[in-house]
C-alpha cells in the first residue's frame, strides 16, 4: 500500500514539475519575437538571444530562447534589438474642429518611428482624443497610446484656444474638477495671463487631489516656490534659466511690478538679463533642489534648435511636410512670420540661449534631475514633425552629454515613471504591455540606430516596417 501510494505522490509530483515547466512554453501566444537581442533600458545591458511572447496585448513571456512556441505570428529576430516602445512627452493635438481630422492623422507618424505613447500637453481637441482612445483600444485606428492633461489651466483672456480661465480659488477648484470629471491624465498649466497667485494656487490645489502638475512658469513667479508647492515637470528650459541667476529674486520682483505699468514685461523681455547674469553656483543649487523635489525637466532642446534657425532655413522641400495637412501647415504662418521678423542681435541671442541650454543637460543628469524627452511637436509649431523631431530631440540628448542609455531612459522608463504607469509599460518584462520597437542595430552604440526599425508592436500587434510605411502614404496629402 506504502509503495503504490509513494508511485502516484511521485507520477503525481513529476505531472505538476512537467506542467510547470512547459506551461509558458507550451501555450498559445498571438506573437512570438524569437532571438532577439533585449536591451534593458534601466541597466544599458543587452540581453542576448531572449524570445518574447505576446498574449492579449501583454507580454507574457520572456526567456532565454530555447524550443519553438506556438504562436499566431513569429518573427525572427536574430541579430536585431528590441527596446521598449518609446515616448514623446510633448506633443500638442489642437487647432479646433476644423482640424481634428489633420490631428487624428498626425497619428500614425509616431508608430512609424517607434513611439507608442505620447504625452499630449494640452490643447482644444479633447473630446477627439477621448475618442481616438477608444478606437484605439479597440483596434479601429492605429497610433500610440495618449496620455492627454486636457484644456491648460491659464489666466484670463488666455492665448491657447479652450483654455481653463483661472483666478480665484472658486474657479481653480470648479476647473480641476472639471478636469477630473473628463479623467485627464495630469494638470498643464500656462503662463500667458496667469496671475503668481493663481498658478502657485492651481498647483497646491491639484497637490491635494493627488494630481500630477507640470506646465509653463510665469515670469512672476520663482522654479523653488513652484516646486516647494508640489510642481511635478517644468517645460522647456527658459524657466530653468532664470532660477539659474543670481538676480532672480529681483528680476521675479521687477516683473511683478511692471504688472501695474503700462508696459508689463514678458519672458523675452526679460531673458537677455537672466542670461547676462546666469551663475554656476546659482544653477547647481537649482539642480540639487530639483532634485529634492522629484521636479523633472522636459528640454525640448530640438524646438529650441528649430526655431532658432528658422530665419535662415528653407523647409520648402522638408520630405515629412507632405505628411502635414495643409489646415496644420498654415498655422506655422506665425511663427515663421515672426522668425523672420527678428534682428541680427535676436538672433544671435537665440543661439547663445541654445548654447547654455545644451549645458544644462549633464549636469541636470549628474545631479539626478529626471529628463523627460519631448518633441513639441503638433499644430502652431513650425515643422517640429510627429515622430522624427523625438528621435532629433534624442540626439540632441547625446550631443548634450548623455550616453545612449540615459537618452532612451528619458524616453521610455522616465515617462513612465512621471505618469505613474511604469508598473505597466517603460521596460520590457512579463506583465507589462506589449509595446516594443524591433531595430536593425543596437541603439546603446549610436542612438541614430533608432531610425532603422524592422518592426513596432503597439497594443500587441504587428507592424513589420513595410505596413507601417503603408499606414503614412495612407494620410499623406501631397
Amino acid at each position: 500500500m506504502k509503495s503504490r501510494l509513494s508511485r502516484l505522490t511521485n507520477a503525481l509530483l513529476a505531472a505538476v514539475v512537467i506542467g510547470g515547466c512547459a506551461g509558458p512554453a507550451a501555450q498559445r501566444y498571438d506573437l512570438v519575437i524569437a532571438h532577439a537581442n533585449v536591451v534593458d533600458v534601466e541597466t544599458g545591458r543587452v540581453r542576448a538571444d531572449q524570445t518574447v511572447g505576446i498574449r492579449e496585448g501583454r507580454i507574457a513571456y520572456l526567456r532565454k530562447s530555447g524550443s519553438a512556441l506556438a504562436a499566431a505570428q513569429t518573427v525572427d529576430a536574430r541579430g536585431r534589438y528590441l527596446i521598449p516602445g518609446l515616448w514623446d512627452m510633448h506633443v500638442h493635438f489642437r487647432g479646433g474642429d476644423s482640424l481634428a481630422t489633420a490631428n487624428r492623422n498626425l497619428l500614425p507618424l509616431y508608430l512609424a518611428h517607434g513611439i507608442t505613447t505620447v504625452r499630449d500637453a494640452g490643447g482644444d481637441l479633447a473630446p477627439h482624443i477621448f475618442r481616438w482612445r477608444e478606437q484605439m483600444a479597440a483596434g479601429q485606428l492605429a497610433g500610440p497610446r495618449i496620455f492627454t492633461s486636457g484644456p491648460k489651466l491659464d489666466g484670463p483672456k488666455a492665448f491657447w484656444a479652450g483654455s481653463l480661465e483661472i483666478e480665484t480659488p472658486q474657479q481653480i477648484n470648479r476647473a480641476l474638477d472639471s478636469l477630473q470629471k473628463l479623467r485627464v491624465d495630469y494638470v498643464k498649466l500656462y503662463e500667458s495671463t496667469i496671475s503668481r497667485e493663481a498658478f502657485l494656487g492651481a498647483i497646491a490645489a491639484a497637490e491635494k487631489r493627488g494630481m500630477t502638475t507640470t506646465g509653463h512658469m510665469p515670469y512672476t513667479v520663482t522654479l523653488r516656490e513652484a516646486a516647494e508647492q508640489g510642481l511635478d515637470a517644468t517645460e522647456h528650459l527658459y524657466y530653468l534659466l532664470k532660477a539659474c541667476s543670481n538676480r532672480e529674486d529681483s528680476l521675479t520682483a521687477a516683473v511683478q511690478a511692471s504688472l501695474r505699468t503700462s508696459k508689463p514685461l514678458g519672458l523675452f523681455a526679460v531673458l537677455p538679463a537672466v542670461y547676462r547674469t546666469y551663475d554656476p553656483a546659482v544653477a547647481a543649487q537649482t539642480f540639487r533642489m530639483l532634485k529634492q523635489h522629484r521636479t523633472a525637466v522636459v528640454p525640448t532642446l530640438y524646438i529650441q534648435k528649430l526655431l532658432t534657425e528658422l530665419p535662415t532655413t528653407d523647409h520648402a522641400r522638408d520630405t515629412m511636410l507632405a505628411y502635414i495637412a495643409p489646415g496644420i501647415e498654415r498655422t506655422y504662418s506665425r511663427r515663421l512670420a515672426s522668425a523672420r521678423a527678428q534682428s541680427p542681435a535676436t538672433r544671435a541671442f537665440n543661439q547663445q540661449l541654445g548654447v547654455r541650454f545644451t549645458s544644462f543637460i549633464p549636469q541636470l543628469q549628474t545631479a539626478g534631475v529626471t529628463l523627460l524627452a519631448g518633441s513639441d511637436s503638433g499644430a502652431s509649431n513650425s515643422y517640429v514633425y510627429p515622430g522624427v523631431s523625438l528621435l532629433g530631440e534624442l540626439e540632441l540628448l547625446v550631443a548634450a552629454g548623455l550616453t545612449p542609455t540615459q537618452a532612451l531612459q528619458a524616453a521610455t522608463i522616465n515617462g513612465a515613471r512621471f505618469l505613474k504607469a511604469d508598473q505597466r509599460s517603460g521596460t520590457i518584462a512579463v506583465g507589462k504591455e506589449a509595446d516594443v520597437v524591433l531595430l536593425d542595430r543596437n541603439p546603446l552604440e549610436n542612438i541614430r540606430h533608432l531610425h532603422q526599425i524592422h518592426a513596432v508592436v503597439s497594443r500587441g500587434k504587428l507592424y513589420p516596417a513595410p505596413e507601417l510605411r503603408r499606414l503614412v502614404q495612407a494620410v499623406k496629402n501631397r
